[in-house]
């Protein structure tokens, strides 16, 4: 089981959007995945591994799609084309972390996106794939997230690094894929994808090294979820901590 406020941030060099702009308010605010009851989750206190999680590595997988270019059209859905990526036979959008579209490659001219309900500072993000399955051996990297800027324009937006959140952080063992597709595992741990894009890097004292590569029923506004084996889930409990990002 894996749950920030909003995060409000100014903005800085190369974070190229935080505030909404006027017009993409108007829009609904993007709702949690999980429409069914979710329980309190007190702190509990705990304790980590003992030996800190070093940085997933995802360097070897493809590049994740760029040139990403578009925003929303006067027939209120969000459209945008990205640029190929060399070896790849597909594409995943994604939203929130949710899937939005799968895109095939067989030499379309332009590679192209719809979300036909957007709400208001959606993360959009994709990935490349080697072959037209999902399995986690051919997944990409994901993309930095795209949201609406003040001209309705789909922006690069990462938090800054170095912001700090006064999270609770609870922990998960399953032996699975990750929402996002790779196999869970150290490292890889659940946000609530609206706040946290994937991919988005921090630290969580005791327990080391995170990468947002997963949502859960449960994790929802001021929670994330980190992956520990066995027992040591367990034993981590539910702690309240201030998260770092990188």
């Amino acid at each position: 089981m894996r749950f920030t406020h909003v995060l409000a941030l100014a903005a800085v060099a190369g974070s190229l959007l935080v505030a909404p702009a006027a017009e993409a308010a108007t829009l609904p605010a993007c709702q949690h995945f999980y429409s069914g009851p979710i329980p309190d989750r007190p702190v509990t206190g705990g304790h980590g591994p003992g030996t800190l999680v070093g940085a997933a590595d995802v360097s070897n997988r493809l590049p994740a799609p760029g040139s990403v270019s578009g925003g929303l059209g006067a027939d209120g859905k969000v459209t945008f084309t990205f640029a190929r990526v060399p070896g790849a036979k597909a594409y995943r959008a994604f939203r929130n972390g949710q899937a939005l579209q799968w895109i095939s490659d067989w030499g379309q001219p332009t590679l192209t996106v719809t979300d036909a309900g957007p709400c208001q500072n959606a993360n959009y993000q994709l990935y490349a794939m080697t072959a037209e399955d999902n399995s986690p051996g051919s997944l990409g990297q994901i993309s930095t997230a795209y949201r609406l800027d003040g001209g309705n324009r789909l922006a690069a937006y990462r938090v800054p690094a170095g912001t700090t959140l006064n999270y609770r952080v609870t922990s998960y063992n399953d032996v699975a894929q990750t929402a996002l597709g790779y196999n869970a595992g150290p490292g890889f741990c659940a946000v609530d994808a609206r706040n946290i894009p994937w991919g988005t890097r921090f630290s969580v004292p005791g327990y080391g090294e995170c990468y947002a590569a997963d949502i859960g029923s449960w994790i929802k506004d001021d929670i994330v979820d980190v992956w520990l084996p066995g027992a040591q889930a367990d034993a981590w409990g539910i702690q309240r901590l201030t998260l770092t990002v990188r």
